[in-house]
């Protein structure tokens, strides 16, 4: 999987100028609030237009001002982990999970995941017939993560996942990212503000500040 990405997008505030190149690695962009980082994971996904430039992911190209092409998000097969996990409250964990599923098959594709399976292998299945109000912050990331997994995306994107976890939750989670990834080696890009989850996690990682990128660290 091989995401690449040169675009701008107008703000009221400052102009985003983003140039991704990205393989099977996790990418953080880190920077204080309000710098950009969220709009890029926004364009990525497909839930803003840039104002030009393009998006590719693998051979398929997803976004492109000039050759007027502009993926909708539920086609493009990109998993975002909201901020918040937006989960349905009326829901239970399972319910939420299947959820996703059919959305997947709404889109035309199949899957080759069992919902449950991918529950167990998250560490709540057990939790399986519980609403979001009854799960601590780091239950409802996994069951947030199984939801956009079961997708079988080319792609993950996480916002500020950890913000709402505390110290020890944070730690493992981290981990959790991590050992995620290596099973399934896809693009994982993942917005922080905190420098401690960057470099623990970043394959690459690079600053933005203003819409600007201002560093990169390989």
């Amino acid at each position: 999987m091989v995401l690449k990405a040169r675009f701008s997008k107008k703000l009221w505030y400052f102009d985003l100028e983003i140039s991704l190149e990205l393989g099977n690695q996790i990418l953080v962009l880190w920077g204080a609030s309000g710098s950009g980082k969220t709009t890029v994971l926004h364009c990525l996904a497909g839930l803003l237009n840039p104002s030009k430039g393009f998006i590719q992911l693998n051979d398929r190209l997803l976004y492109s001002s000039s050759e007027k092409v502009n993926i909708v998000a539920r086609h493009r097969n990109i998993a975002y982990l909201f901020q918040d996990y937006a989960l349905f409250p009326h829901k239970t964990v399972k319910e939420n999970v299947y959820y996703g599923l059919k959305c997947h098959k709404s889109s035309g594709r199949s899957s080759t995941l069992d919902p449950l399976e991918l529950l167990e292998w998250c560490g709540v299945k057990h939790l399986q017939e519980r609403y979001p109000r009854q799960l601590s912050g780091g239950e409802q990331q996994r069951v947030a993560l199984a939801r956009a997994l079961v997708l079988e995306p080319q792609m993950l994107l996480l916002d500020e996942p950890f913000s709402a976890l505390d110290k020890d939750n944070k730690i493992i989670l981290r981990q959790e990212i991590k050992r995620l990834h290596e099973k399934w080696q896809i693009p994982f890009v993942l917005v922080t503000h905190d420098e401690e989850d960057a470099s623990f996690l970043g394959d690459k990682i690079i600053g933005i500040e203003k819409g600007q990128i201002h560093e990169i660290v390989v």
